[in-house]
């Protein structure tokens, strides 16, 4: 990571359970109690059925890049040293998709179904970020 930190997240009532996961290494999202639709970001109702009963599950930490894009500078002082980089979007095993950063694989050579799997950064007393590194 960079000396300067990016954005931190503040973890609420709908996200806690998603931060405290990522603080010790585990992703973690919502799993609708009715409906059995999994979600990404959380929330307190399910956008498929409504319903507000869920659960927490532990992802398997795989995923495939649906689309991503090369940052180049000028950009925020938090990851002017890291620039050019690529952020994208990817799609879990368990389907919700997540945005973040994709690492281990040079810029010109991500593409679409390229899996992935998640790796964290420890930020800070009980923070860790997730990002996203080349299977």
């Amino acid at each position: 990571m960079a000396d300067v930190l990016p954005p931190l997240p503040v973890p609420g009532p709908d996200n806690l359970e998603f931060w405290e996961g990522c603080a010790r290494h585990e992703l973690r999202i919502q799993r609708c109690a009715k409906c059995r639709a999994a979600r990404f970001y959380p929330r307190p109702a399910c956008p498929d059925c409504g319903a507000l009963a869920h659960e927490w599950i532990r992802c398997s930490g795989r995923a495939t890049v649906f689309t991503w894009t090369v940052v180049h500078p000028p950009t925020l002082p938090a990851f002017a040293a890291i620039a050019p980089y690529v952020a994208g979007i990817v799609q879990l095993e368990e389907g919700p998709f997540m945005v973040g950063q994709i690492r281990g694989v040079a810029s010109d050579a991500v593409r679409a179904g390229l899996p992935v799997r998640v790796e964290f950064d420890d930020v800070g007393e009980g923070l860790a970020l997730p990002h996203w590194r080349a299977a």
